[in-house]
C-alpha cells in the first residue's frame, strides 16, 4: 500500500468510531424515551403531543440507524488500512424532554463536525483520498442532523400533568432491583450491537479475498462472506431489541443504562467470531430467562411477554452460531 498509515492515524479514525457509536446509542435511547414523554403530557393536548412526539421520535430513530451505518463504514475503512477498529464508545447524553434531546444532539453533532473537519484535512495531507471522500459524505449527513436538531432546541415541551395521584399499587412492583435486572439486558444488547458490527466490518475486509476450495471459487463466496451476512442480519435485530427494552424501562419510570456489559470482544477470524458470539448469546439467553422468571413472579405480564418474544430470536442466533462452532 502506497499510503503510510501510522498508529496515530488509526487512533484518529477510531475517535470517529467512538463518537458514532455514542450518538447512535444516544438517539435510539432518546427514541425509546418518547413513549414515556407522551404519557406524561396534559390530557387535553394528548393528540397534538402524540403527533409531535411521534414525529420527533421517528427522526431520532432514523438518525440512530444512519449513525450506526457511519460506524460500519469507518470501521471497514480502518480494517482496510490495516488497523483494528475500537469497541469503545463515548458517553451518551440523553435528557428528559424533546428540547433537551435536541440540545444534547446539537452538541454531539457539533463535536462530530469539528472532528471530521480535522480528519478530512489530515486524510488529504497524507493522500488518503478514499478516507477523505468518505468523511466528506458523512460530514454532509451530520450537518443535516445538526440543522434538523436545531429546529427542536426551542421546542416548548408539554408540561407534565399536575396533581398526579400517588403511585398505584400495581406500579409498586417496579423496584430499583428490578430496573437493575432489566438494565442488564440493555447492557447485553449494546455489547452485541458493538461486537457484531465490528466483526461484520472486519469480515467485510476479509471476505472474498481468499478462496480455499474449488467450490468457493465457483460460487464466488467463502465462509467469511457467509458469516459476514449472518452478522449483519443479527446486528439489526439486536438494535430492535435495544429499542424495545429501553422503551419499556422508560415507560415504567426507570432510566436505561448506556454502557456495554460484558465488554465486546471481536476476535481475529470467522471461527473466533462464532465462538465469541455463541457464548454471548448463551449468556444472554440465561439472563433473559432470569428476567422472564422475575417478571412472572411480579406478575409483570407485558415485560414477560416482550422478553419471551425477544428470547425466541436470541435462541435463533445461538443455533445459527452453533452451526459454526466445532
Amino acid at each position: 500500500m502506497a499510503l503510510k498509515i501510522t498508529p496515530e492515524y488509526i487512533n484518529f479514525l477510531n475517535r470517529a468510531v467512538e463518537h458514532e457509536i455514542k450518538v447512535s446509542i444516544q438517539y435510539i435511547l432518546q427514541h425509546g424515551k418518547m413513549e414515556k414523554l407522551i404519557k406524561k403530557v396534559l390530557p387535553e393536548n394528548v393528540l397534538l403531543a402524540q403527533t409531535t412526539y411521534d414525529a420527533v421520535g421517528k427522526v431520532l430513530r432514523d438518525f440512530a440507524i444512519q449513525e450506526m451505518k457511519h460506524t460500519a463504514d469507518i470501521m471497514e475503512r480502518i480494517y482496510y488500512l490495516g488497523g483494528q477498529a475500537t469497541t469503545k464508545a463515548g458517553t451518551p447524553q440523553i435528557g428528559n424532554s424533546i428540547s433537551e434531546f435536541a440540545k444534547n444532539g446539537v452538541q454531539a453533532e457539533e463535536e462530530a463536525l469539528t472532528l471530521y473537519r480535522e480528519i478530512i484535512q489530515t486524510a488529504g495531507q497524507i493522500g488518503d483520498w478514499k478516507t477523505r471522500e468518505m468523511f466528506e459524505k458523512i460530514y454532509r449527513v451530520e450537518e443535516e442532523h445538526l440543522f434538523k436538531l436545531q429546529e427542536y432546541t426551542g421546542f416548548q415541551d408539554e408540561k407534565e400533568e399536575l396533581n398526579r395521584v400517588s403511585l398505584p399499587e400495581w406500579r409498586k412492583i417496579y423496584t430499583d432491583d428490578y430496573f437493575a435486572l432489566l438494565n442488564k439486558a440493555i447492557a447485553a444488547e449494546i455489547t452485541g450491537i458493538i461486537q457484531y458490527i465490528n466483526q461484520h466490518e472486519k469480515q467485510a475486509f476479509l471476505e472474498l479475498r481468499t478462496k480455499d476450495t474449488p467450490l468457493e471459487t465457483v460460487k464466488n463466496t467463502n465462509k467469511t462472506k457467509v458469516v459476514s451476512d449472518i452478522l449483519k442480519g443479527i446486528f439489526m435485530q439486536e438494535m430492535d431489541h435495544l429499542e424495545k427494552i429501553s422503551e419499556r424501562i422508560y415507560l415504567l419510570e426507570g432510566e436505561a443504562v448506556y454502557t456495554p456489559d460484558p465488554l465486546p470482544i471481536v476476535g481475529n477470524n470467522a471461527d473466533d467470531f462464532m465462538h465469541l458470539d455463541h457464548k454471548l448469546e448463551s449468556d444472554t439467553i440465561l439472563l433473559y430467562r432470569q428476567i422472564i422468571a422475575e417478571a412472572l413472579k411480579r406478575q409483570d405480564t407485558t415485560t414477560k411477554c416482550m422478553f419471551e418474544d425477544i428470547i425466541i430470536q436470541e435462541e435463533e442466533h445461538f443455533w445459527t452460531f452453533d452451526d459454526f462452532v466445532k
